[in-house]
């Protein structure tokens, strides 16, 4: 037998050795060392501008425990009206906040009607949608169209009402249309259109564009939309969905992480520059519609942060979910 001969059988015995005795620490230590630079990741691309995304997403994700096979949740309790109204405002030329304390709503105005994006909880439509749009000078009878992020309640729980009420089109990812059907708090829409990938609703001069970007639900939609502010253009872009369970798979977070790295592509080549939210503390509607209400000639617009700060908030996202990936393992 040769000397290489001999050398291979204790250069393999050396592997197997190392593998028994040192991968359980190696691994877990390597695992450790991805989540929290995963985590390192999203706290350098948060900055000082998305803190309120990353302290959601970023966290251990909450637990949901699902009803009773046959059994019916109980009734959404309706809390105070002073506790989630806001008021309307109009941010920029054809854009308007129609939202709540906690929920961003959002209504693009044309020459052919209005598209609101999201419609809150069933008991807050009327006050905030509605009743918003009259006190911006608005009719709610120009609704044409409700685009639903995602199926959960607090998005899509008044879009019966503007349906049934001003004849809206429903705009909704097909998976979510099932979960919206099945839903046992909220009232459920009449089935209508099912968003495609990179579907445009274009109504009198205005594109809403609508991207399915899977993940914190099967069917979230995220969107961008063409506003003006004095002449000028720019491109909002909406992440459709944030947040992580304790329920979601690890397929569906691969999937998020999927989505949030082609939304981030797709914000560089369009150039969006604008960031609005769903959730009012991730885009920091309240202190930029304070900001807007103070806002002179001249002065910049708070909502317009541009393309690399919209990236930021994506970004965030992705490295959240991919540290989530990386606990998990870790278990």
């Amino acid at each position: 037998m040769t000397y290489r001969n001999q050398l291979i059988p204790s250069v393999l015995i050396g592997a197997v050795l190392a593998a028994v005795f040192m991968t359980p620490t190696t691994a877990a230590q390597n695992e450790t060392q991805e989540m929290e630079t995963h985590r390192a990741a999203a706290r350098a691309a948060a900055g000082d501008d998305h803190l309120g995304l990353l302290q959601t997403v970023c966290r251990e994700p909450r637990a949901i425990v699902p009803a009773a096979a046959n059994t019916p949740r109980p009734p959404r309790v309706v809390p105070p009206r002073d506790e989630w109204h806001a008021e309307p405002a109009q941010v920029f030329d054809n854009l308007y906040f129609v939202g709540t304390k906690d929920h961003g709503a959002w209504a693009v105005t044309t020459s052919d009607g209005i598209i609101v994006i999201d419609a809150l909880y069933d008991y807050a439509v009327e006050s905030a949608v509605v009743d918003g749009l009259r006190k911006l000078g608005l009719d709610p009878e120009d609704i044409a169209y409700v685009v639903v992020s995602h199926g959960h309640g607090d998005h899509h729980g008044g879009a019966k009402y503007l349906q049934d009420r001003f004849g809206a089109r429903i705009v909704m990812g097909g998976p979510d249309w099932d979960l919206v059907e099945g839903s046992t708090r909220d009232p459920i829409p009449t089935r209508d259109m099912v968003a495609t990938e990179e579907m445009r609703l274009r109504l009198g001069e205005t594109t809403v564009t609508l991207y399915l970007t899977p993940g914190h639900t099967a069917g979230t939609v995220s969107t961008m939309i063409e506003v003006r502010d004095g002449g000028r253009s720019h491109l909002t872009a909406a992440w459709g969905g944030t947040s992580l369970f304790a329920s979601t798979s690890n397929e569906a977070i691969e999937g998020y992480i999927d989505s949030a790295v082609r939304f981030q592509q797709l914000i560089e080549t369009t150039g969006a520059d604008v960031l609005v939210a769903n959730h009012t503390s991730f885009d920091r509607t309240p202190e930029k519609l304070d900001a807007l209400a103070r806002r002179q000639p001249g002065d910049p617009h708070p909502y317009v942060i541009g393309t690399e700060a919209v990236q930021r908030y994506v970004k965030v996202a992705e490295e959240c979910a991919r540290a989530e990936l990386a606990r998990r393992t870790m278990q």
